[in-house]
Order: C-alpha cells, then structure tokens, then sequence
C-alpha cells in the first residue's frame, strides 16, 4: 500500500470546546469529526507548503458567494 494510504493513529486531547467547535463545524460539512481534523490538517499544511504560511490571511473573512 502506498505510504500516503497509510493511516497513523494517535492520541489527541482536545478543550471540551475547541471538540464542541470542531464537531458542530463537521457536523455542517458532513464530515466525522475525525474527518474534519483531518481535513483541517491537511489544509493548513497544503497551506504552509504553498506559502509559507499555516493559514491564509482570509481564513475569518466571511465568504464571498455571488448568489
């Protein structure tokens, strides 16, 4: 199996409200939480490689939807 299929576990302590947030935020994504920390992960190293940055300067920004 190629290495990036590999699933590693680890122990993760989370606040009781950094979960309750990351929870109601899969729960609106339809993720599981561990999907979304996953997710989250990802996105903020696939971040980091492309600018050097953990986040981007406009992740509070509200989004800019032409409906």
């Amino acid at each position: 199996m190629a290495e990036d299929k590999v699933k590693k576990q680890i122990p993760l302590r989370l606040s009781a409200k950094l979960y309750n947030d990351i929870a109601a935020w899969a729960e609106d994504d339809f993720r599981s939480l561990n999907g979304q920390i996953e997710y989250l992960l990802s996105e903020c190293v696939r971040q980091r490689k492309k600018n050097g940055k953990y986040v981007p300067d406009d992740l509070d920004l509200p989004p800019d939807f032409d409906l």
